[in-house]
């Protein structure tokens, strides 16, 4: 099997990544502060007075606010704040559980007019991820390298905004893991199923252009736009840069 060459966590949802070098996964819980809030927009169903889990359809995305792929930050877990940067704008360092009308009025300038706009930061008690359950995403640097040849273009990680990036893997070898469990340093995640991509993937997260048809490709080749797979975790354990993965 292979070894783990990248860690990345999401703290907003949709809204800026950072790489990290280690990470402490805990059974039945996504990663630590991955998409630990989101913003809802002004057209959102959330439940502010009972926050629970919604569908990304209810916050702010890249998939229609291309800009927000340009987007990155820092998360200071002891001091509580988050400095995000975007090339267009003036870094923002604030407090998501104290600072929503800041953060808001902040990414209002870089996103979509024609879409709804951000409204205000929403928590809940668990990661705010694609699924209903808190899963963990993991990609294998080899697909991306095929896809980036089948397309005839270098694709970046940050696309696809994965959390445990694999180098030695065999491209297109996640699918079968589907059903396994997979161990990755000292935690075991259980894999259940693809993940179907959205619009953010032809992003450029360096320039926030629309520039590489990852959807049509996919389709094209395997009949779908699945890319990655989702995991549970159901052994905790750490899991460093360098760690060895394969499937138990």
């Amino acid at each position: 099997m292979g070894t783990v060459a990248n860690l990345w966590r999401h703290p907003i949802k949709g809204v800026g990544r950072e790489e990290l070098k280690n990470v402490v996964l805990e059974n039945g819980r996504c990663m630590p502060m991955d998409r630990n809030w989101a913003i809802a927009h002004e057209n959102s169903k959330v439940s502010f007075e009972d926050p629970k889990w919604a569908s990304c359809i209810n916050f702010v995305r890249a998939a229609s606010n291309y800009e927000l792929m340009a987007i990155s930050s820092y998360l200071d877990e002891e001091l509580g704040l988050i400095t995000l940067k975007h090339p267009k704008l003036k870094d923002l360092t604030i407090d998501p559980d104290k600072d929503s009308n800041e953060l808001i009025k902040w990414l209002i300038q870089v996103c979509n007019p024609k879409r709804s706009l951000p409204f205000k930061v929403f928590k809940t008690n668990r990661g705010i991820t694609d699924t209903s359950t808190q899963t963990i995403s993991i990609h294998a640097n080899a697909t991306l390298e095929e896809l980036s040849k089948s397309m005839n273009k270098p694709l970046d990680q940050r696309r696809f905004r994965g959390n445990i990036w694999l180098n030695g893997e065999t491209a297109w070898s996640e699918f079968n893991w589907i059903g396994k469990v997979m161990r990755i340093g000292t935690a075991e995640i259980e894999i259940i199923e693809p993940i179907e991509r959205c619009m953010a993937t032809t992003i450029d997260p360096e320039t926030a252009i629309s520039d590489a048809d990852t959807l049509h490709t996919l389709n094209k080749i395997h009949g779908h736009q699945n890319f990655g797979v989702f995991g549970i975790v159901s052994k905790s354990g750490y899991i460093n840069i360098g760690d060895k993965a394969e499937l138990v």
